[in-house]
């Protein structure tokens, strides 16, 4: 076997059989760190409240998203399951095995840049401790930011460049803690938001569930578009996860185990954690007479310190946890496949580290100008096509045959070298796929009517996943050869 120094180093090695100690509670303390997060939290409740659909309809869409979702990664999974091998190294066989740099610094840069989104977020719960029990808010220094937050977003980043200096095996334990102590703070402040907010909060609930008006990018869609418009940005936000899932499966047991987390972990997670934020959303409204998007707002408002102990706890580690789920690993590896001789998975993690520092405290004075949704669906639409090209290239043009050690292998001859190591076929998949799937978001960068015809489809880029990982399977498949 030849392995090339710009393909290989032990971080990507193909996991042996020892190491493989997953089961399906590791993977689904995965998904339970991914739902947990303050962003899920927000973006959850303001489906409930911006998409005009009823509340039964919008958990309809939220569950049958995760059904999907659950089934996007059983696929993605099992090749890391079978061959021991992570995300980059797998979409060698679509791209080539220098080409799939490309697919892997996307969805490096997409985690990078949540990563300090979230380091961002977890900070918010360290600076509400700090201000519950100093009673110091602080002045706005420097982006927009306090001396406060800027203390609790330095004390979140360096907390998690230790956690990761240590290794993966510090990092599951940290999940398969944090994942069940968050549900119960959160069901805990459900209590207390329902015990406060008394009969007003089956009021608002109902409100709620009898749909509203819509916002935020609804507006102008039916009930199908709107149920769609949900369903697809639900999917758009596990978006990164689910492209890159081989890196946590590939240290699973087998892939019964797999799929058995993927079930409990996603569906379970989506059903219990949206029936939490509806109660706790409800019950806000009830008690300050208006909808409060951020969490730590909300624990603040309720002013009781004791609370606000144990939902800054909560928080900080429900948000850390998703930032060592979706936005550490995958870049650490990622930079990793880029130069394996230089990088290892330990450098990765500074330089992302480092680049999330800076996102972070651009947040609020910058990127939060954004949006929440429109911000989603983009980074969704960018990693979609990538998806689709990589399992119908498995499945169908490969039919899940794969040489594992031709994928270290930078010679000529090499089965995954193509054209001087780029698939081009599935790199120009990727390009037309993503440009229409982007243009879904922001359709004024189309052309050929497709402007015109995303403009007035509405929905605010929500179906950008779907589009983007559909159109290119489709698009890969109709210029590549099957074999």
């Amino acid at each position: 076997m030849s392995r090339s120094s710009k393909l290989y180093n032990s971080d990507l090695a193909p996991t042996p059989s020892s190491k493989k100690n997953w089961g399906w509670f590791e993977i689904f303390n995965v998904w339970a760190n991914d739902v947990q997060s303050l962003f899920g939290y927000t973006l959850a409740a303001s489906l409930f409240l911006a998409s005009g659909l009823n509340g039964w309809a919008v958990f309809a869409a939220l569950i049958l998203a995760g059904f999907f979702i659950m089934w996007l990664v059983n696929l993605s999974g099992k090749p890391s399951v079978k061959h021991g091998i992570p995300y980059p190294v797998f979409a060698r066989v679509s791209m080539g095995v220098f080409g799939a740099n490309f697919p892997a610094m996307a969805r490096g840069l997409v985690a990078m840049f949540w990563y300090g989104a979230q380091t961002y977020a977890a900070s918010t719960a360290v600076a509400l401790l700090i201000t519950g029990v100093t009673g110091i808010e602080g002045e706005v220094m420097l982006l927009g930011m306090t001396g406060v937050m800027w203390v609790s977003f330095i004390f979140v980043s360096a907390f998690q460049v230790y956690l990761f200096w240590q290794g993966v095996d510090l990092i599951k334990k940290f999940l398969n803690f944090s994942g069940p102590a968050v549900y119960a703070v959160m069901i805990f402040l459900m209590i207390v938001i329902w015990v406060k907010a008394g009969g007003g909060l089956f009021s608002e609930v109902g409100t709620i569930f009898s749909g509203g008006e819509r916002t935020g990018g609804f507006e102008g869609l039916g009930t199908i578009g709107a149920f769609i418009a949900v369903f697809s940005i639900m999917v758009g936000y596990f978006a990164a996860v689910v492209i890159n899932f081989g890196d946590f499966a590939r240290f699973v047991k087998n892939e019964d185990e797999m799929r058995k987390g993927n079930l409990w972990g996603l569906v379970g997670n989506v059903i219990l954690f949206s029936f939490i934020t509806l109660m706790i959303t409800g019950g806000t409204i009830a008690i300050f007479g208006e909808y409060v998007s951020s969490p730590t707002e909300m624990v603040a408002k309720v002013d009781n310190l004791g609370l606000t102990i144990i939902a800054a706890f909560a928080f900080f580690a429900a948000t850390v946890g998703i930032n060592m789920v979706a936005n550490f690993i995958p870049p650490a590896y990622d930079l990793a496949n880029l130069m394996p001789s230089k990088i290892n998975f330990k450098t990765g993690g500074l330089i992302t580290a480092g680049f999330g520092f800076i996102i972070g405290g651009m947040w609020v004075a910058v990127i939060t100008q954004m949006g929440l949704f429109p911000f989603v669906n983009t980074l969704g639409a960018i990693l979609a096509p990538v998806f689709g090209i990589m399992m119908v290239d498995y499945y169908i043009i490969k039919k899940e045959k794969i040489d594992v050690d031709a994928l270290f292998d930078d010679s000529s001859s090499g089965q995954y070298h193509y054209n001087g190591g780029f698939n081009y076929k599935g790199m120009l998949a990727w390009i037309i796929s993503g440009y229409v799937a982007v243009g879904s978001v922001w359709p004024n960068i189309l052309i050929l009517g497709l402007d015109d015809f995303f403009a007035n489809l509405g929905g605010g880029g929500g179906y950008a996943w779907i589009i983007g990982a559909s159109l290119g399977a489709v698009v890969h498949l109709a210029i590549s050869k099957r074999s």
